[in-house]
């Protein structure tokens, strides 16, 4: 019994999951916790974290344990054979089996800058890395901004056509009562189931982009494609914004995160040209050893028995010549650093373009709400006043439906404006480098 109970709260739950209305920043957070990209992102961030690790780890002591057996062949010890002495004296004797034991380490002391500037490329790249997590971020929810507004303008256009569906069906059933009282004509009736018929088309187009805004909708939560979700929207309000074109681009040059990105990825290429020329300079290293092994060489003479035994010292090394491979990596290096000097300059005529659209589009859309508006109100009044008209047989079946297809028109656009100036809106701020999550 208690199984069915849970059973059935948790089923209740999913339909109320399913069924609720999402705010924007509702589903900017289901969208965000889902995002495949995001969880690409945090995995390359955690990968460098990991280098910086890894780059510390190369600095500090090396430890090694090896441990070794040879089982050696048999042969005579080492003899001396005195006057004095009736047997001869054994000076080394045969030990068949050989235990070696080894603990070493190792501390770099210079390594022609090599090691200092890995660290130093693994920090700047793991700021890159920071820096593009943000922009993806910024980029996830740019994605479900979208899907969530162009959701909302199906929804708009789907209610309308069915407002003007029910309108039309209106006008058939009064063209009727006309007829039948001798004030309108067959081809008047025709004319509406026509208008009707080709309205009920538009309505299937409506409903099938509805079903599929949705369903990207859904994908950008990453939910499945076939949830019941729906939106909750506030009512858009256009407002006219001052806006400086030189002023964005600054405000761009400032805060996108692919600037900051790639401005480091250049500080990281001067340091792996650095560890790329290390290779021209010697390496000195501070080692040592503990050895316990059975024999041990220095104990003379040999005793099959562990001895324990050390040795401390520094090592130089410098390598004379390498067929040009450490000139070879020098301009491998060199070549990256002037790729990413050019990708940083591709990139800041890139974004200056991009904000100049933005900046002329949204400037654009606040004059398209208001035109549509206008439209919208033009259209209404004519659709009054011709509706009028028809119902006192002074204006004709056509003049209504011409009428009624500009008011669908109008609406239409007003809702694509109001919908239009939003994305602009949000597009604006992103091109700024603004977070839009």
């Amino acid at each position: 019994m208690k199984n069915i109970i849970a059973l059935i709260l948790i089923l209740s739950f999913n339909v109320f999951a399913q069924q609720q209305k999402l705010t924007l920043t509702q589903s900017l957070e289901i969208g965000i916790k889902n995002s495949k990209d995001l969880r690409i992102s945090r995995t390359k961030l955690v990968s460098s974290e990991a280098q910086i690790s890894a780059a510390n780890s190369q600095m500090l002591p090396q430890f090694s344990f090896t441990a070794n057996y040879t089982r050696l062949s048999d042969v005579p010890p080492f003899e001396v054979n005195l006057p004095f002495l009736t047997k001869p004296m054994v000076i080394s004797p045969t030990i068949l089996n050989n235990y070696n034991l080894r603990l070493s380490f190792q501390q770099p002391l210079f390594t022609g800058f090599r090691l200092i500037s890995f660290k130093k490329a693994a920090k700047f790249n793991n700021d890159a890395v920071k820096f593009d997590y943000s922009k993806d971020l910024n980029e996830v929810a740019w994605k479900i901004q979208n899907a969530f507004w162009n959701y909302y303008k199906a929804q708009l256009n789907d209610n309308l056509i069915k407002e003007i569906l029910v309108q039309i069906k209106r006008h058939l059933d009064d063209t009727k009562n006309y007829m039948s009282n001798g004030l309108a004509t067959k081809n008047d009736l025709l004319k509406f189931e026509v208008q009707y018929s080709n309205t009920q088309l538009q309505l299937i187009d409506a409903d099938n982009q509805l079903d599929i805004a949705k369903a990207v909708f859904n994908q950008a939560l990453g939910l499945p494609l076939e949830s019941d979700t729906e939106i909750d929207v506030n009512s858009i309000n256009p407002k006219p914004i001052d806006l400086n074109y030189q002023t964005l681009l600054t405000e761009a040059n400032s805060n996108r995160n692919e600037l900051k990105s790639l401005n480091v990825k250049l500080m990281a290429s001067e340091e792996q040209l650095k560890t790329a020329e290390s290779g021209w300079y010697p390496s000195v290293y501070l080692n040592g050893d503990y050895l316990y092994n059975r024999p041990n060489q220095r104990y003379l003479p040999a005793v099959d028995a562990f001895k324990d035994t050390w040795d401390l010292g520094v090592t130089l090394s410098w390598t004379l010549w390498n067929w040009g491979y450490t000139g070879s990596q020098t301009t491998i290096a060199e070549q990256n650093k002037l790729q990413t000097e050019t990708l940083l300059e591709q990139l800041k005529d890139a974004i200056s373009i991009e904000v100049y659209q933005d900046y002329l589009t949204f400037k654009r859309a606040y004059d398209k709400v208001n035109v549509s508006l206008i439209g919208v109100k033009e259209a209404d009044e004519n659709y009054r006043s011709t509706m009028e008209k028809y119902n006192t047989q002074i204006a004709s079946s056509t003049d209504l439906i011409d009428a009624e297809t500009s008011l669908l028109l109008a609406k239409t656009n007003y809702n694509n404006s109001l919908v239009d100036y939003e994305l602009s809106k949000v597009l604006m701020e992103k091109a700024e480098g603004k977070k839009i999550y």
